[in-house]
């Protein structure tokens, strides 16, 4: 049966404001008593322990608070967590999970940005448009390919490292290109890859193989620096790498060594450390382009995120079910 649940905000009021503005706010308080629309930004005043003794869904977001033991004791009617935006892994304590409370993510909204971001680093990649800018930049010449690898996205192979919301999102968003794509992740049966339109292929035959790789694998124990001097090796002349992921899954010196000669080409939303020293070589590259974490949810995609937050607020009351669940088992494999 539907209710209205007792709603409250936690993340920063920046974020809050292009998440939530007023026309979603009055659809979420048709569906939910919202207690305060203004968010808070930490849980030990004596004013957040009075509106966390009152809140039955909590809508988390960038900047929210940690959410720890000492926390859930203030939210005794605590039933869900719907976090409008990415990984919950930062913010969340496993804990919650023990007193029952159901926990959402907003992932698959902010997933969009990050593919398109993705699709068009593989397009400017492959096409060379970096080393054309600063060729241009130094010359003031006319248009001059002597000396680059191969250019053009028509007919080549694209790796895609992870399975992930954004990794099925570029996926589907590659399917416009003439492409073959292959995908690692040890989580998916080369049967479920098929139907997503990819063949399954271990890491070091998608290193050799791929005109482009692009990384969208979870940063855990496991994936830190998978992306060494091994794999880059592996791949040929001209591969563009392509990371909007997590900067530690690349190994930073090895990538460094391979760009420094000029044999690879990259695109890094994200890189480790985060930023890179000032005297890195890799942003004078001209085989190098260099974003600062840009490739998720800004400015009007950003509301994306606070709709689909309300959708599932809405689904919760009317069924008690979400979309986009994070279940207890998803984090140790999840971003």
């Amino acid at each position: 049966m539907s209710w209205h649940p007792r709603v409250a905000f936690a993340m920063n009021r920046d974020d809050h404001l292009a998440a939530f503005p007023a026309s979603l706010l009055e659809r979420l308080g048709s569906i939910a008593e919202v207690i305060t629309p203004l968010p808070m930004e930490e849980f030990d005043s004596a004013a957040s322990r009075e509106l966390l003794a009152e809140t039955e869904v909590l809508i988390t977001g960038w900047g929210a608070p940690r959410f720890g033991l000492a926390t859930l004791a203030q939210a005794p009617r605590l039933r869900a967590i719907v976090h409008a935006a990415g990984t919950v892994r930062t913010f969340l304590d496993p804990a919650v999970y023990d007193r029952g409370i159901r926990v959402s993510t907003c992932a698959s909204a902010n997933a969009i940005p990050v593919a398109e971001f993705t699709l068009a680093s593989i397009v400017f990649g492959l096409k060379r448009a970096s080393r054309f800018a600063e060729r241009l930049r130094r010359t003031k010449a006319v248009r001059d390919t002597a000396g680059f690898p191969r250019i053009g996205t028509n007919g080549v192979t694209v790796g895609l490292i992870g399975a992930s919301r954004v990794g099925r999102e570029t996926l589907r968003m590659l399917r416009t290109l003439d492409v073959r794509i292959l995908l690692h992740d040890p989580y998916l049966s080369p049967t479920a890859a098929a139907e997503l339109g990819a063949e399954l292929v271990g890491l070091d035959e998608l290193c050799r193989r791929s005109d482009a790789v692009s990384v969208h694998a979870p940063l855990t124990a496991q994936t830190v620096g998978m992306i060494g001097a091994h794999e880059l090796s592996l791949m040929r002349d001209g591969t563009v790498l392509v990371n909007t992921a997590r900067g530690a899954i690349i190994d930073t010196d090895a990538l460094t060594a391979e760009l420094v000669t000029g044999r690879l080409d990259a695109y890094l939303d994200v890189v480790h450390p985060e930023p890179l020293p000032a005297d890195s070589p890799l942003y004078g590259l001209p085989n190098v382009v260099i974003t600062p974490h840009i490739a998720g949810a800004l400015g009007n995609e950003i509301v994306r995120l606070g709709e689909l937050a309300v959708d599932e607020v809405a689904r919760f009351a009317a069924s008690d079910t979400f979309d986009h669940e994070v279940r207890s088992a998803d984090l140790a494999i999840t971003a």
